[in-house]
């Protein structure tokens, strides 16, 4: 039975729209929680697919948040050995740190709502990507922070504000800095609990709702077919 590993930082960013896809596939999904697992006591390699979620948190970090670096350690193990890991937002920045790319605040502001991502140079080596690059569908955007783009990846997505989306390497490696996972009703924690960085940020909460009941359904199916083709890129069991 192949095994999924799923690191979060906060409870409400999960495996979203991923999870009963890989049910479906069979897999069993452990979920290991980054702020009070012992990294050290963990073989990098024992899962088929690592799953590294999103967070409010900043990779530079460490000093306040110490797990950050065992984290860090475990994902570049991981990679190290080339078995598969899907970086999500902060999943997708901690991989970029492990690679050896430097992440940093982001010069264009926060990046919080909906709007389309923009093909890469590199799109076409992750077959189905393409399926969610359109100027008329919406995906779901929140992060303050960016990352450059670590040596020999490649660049698969992009937006106007932020240029690093979605990265690659092999057909091991797949970060990505927006939210394909996130399920509509689910998205009012996210509200709840970042109601003080919306307000600092001048985002209307009602206005961003109303937005994902707009798109989200729409990303939810489309996202359902977009995993089944990233196990496949990734050479990984797939639904019956």
């Amino acid at each position: 039975m192949p095994h999924a590993q799923l690191i979060t930082h906060i409870a409400f960013e999960d495996a979203g729209t991923l999870a009963p896809v890989l049910t479906q596939a069979g897999y069993t999904l452990q979920t290991l929680d980054a702020c009070s697992i012992d990294f050290s006591q963990l073989d990098p390699a024992a899962a088929d697919l690592l799953i590294v979620a999103g967070g409010p948190i900043g990779v530079y970090e460490g000093d306040t948040f110490p797990f950050l670096d065992s984290e860090i350690a475990f994902i570049r193990a991981r990679l190290q050995q080339q078995k598969p890991v899907l970086g999500i937002c902060l999943g997708a920045q901690l991989m970029a740190t492990a690679l050896g790319a430097k992440v940093y605040p982001g010069r264009n502001g926060k990046e919080i709502g909906w709007g389309p991502l923009m093909a890469g140079p590199d799109i076409a080596q992750l077959p189905g990507l393409d399926a969610l690059i359109k100027a008329d569908f919406p995906l779901f955007h929140w992060h303050g922070d960016t990352f450059d783009l670590p040596a020999g990846a490649a660049l698969l997505a992009s937006t106007a504000a932020y240029p690093h989306q979605a990265y690659s390497l092999g057909h091991y490696a797949l970060g990505l800095q927006f939210h394909p996972e996130v399920i509509t009703p689910y998205l009012e924690r996210w509200y709840v609990a970042n109601a003080g960085e919306l307000a600092h940020a001048g985002i209307d909460i009602p206005t961003l709702r109303a937005a994902g009941w707009a798109n989200g359904p729409a990303l939810e199916q489309a996202a359902t077919a977009f995993w089944h083709s990233v196990l496949a890129w990734m050479q990984l069991p797939l639904p019956r």
